[in-house]
């Protein structure tokens, strides 16, 4: 019997993304209105991300984003960040 791994069969949408464009759209579409404030760890079961994961990518998006302002907003015990449409 043979080890090789099987190809996935997942037909997940979420899963042919990466983890910045998941982001970038969540983002995107919460902050259609108007601004957002946010932390990571509240938002990290709905990106499937883990909030150090979402902490990198919001360094990343703040300056290779130009459809979101993305702004470090204010560290308590997690940081606060704020995004609104460009």
């Amino acid at each position: 019997m043979s080890a090789t791994p099987q190809p996935s069969t997942n037909d997940d949408p979420q899963n042919n993304r990466t983890k910045e464009e998941r982001l970038r759209e969540y983002l995107a579409e919460k902050a259609n209105d108007g601004e957002l404030y946010f932390k990571g760890k509240f938002i990290a079961d709905e990106v499937g991300l883990s909030p150090k994961e979402i902490g990198a990518l919001m360094v990343k998006l703040r300056d290779s984003c130009p459809d979101l302002e993305v702004e470090k907003w204010s560290y308590t015990s997690a940081t606060t960040w704020r995004v609104e449409p460009a």
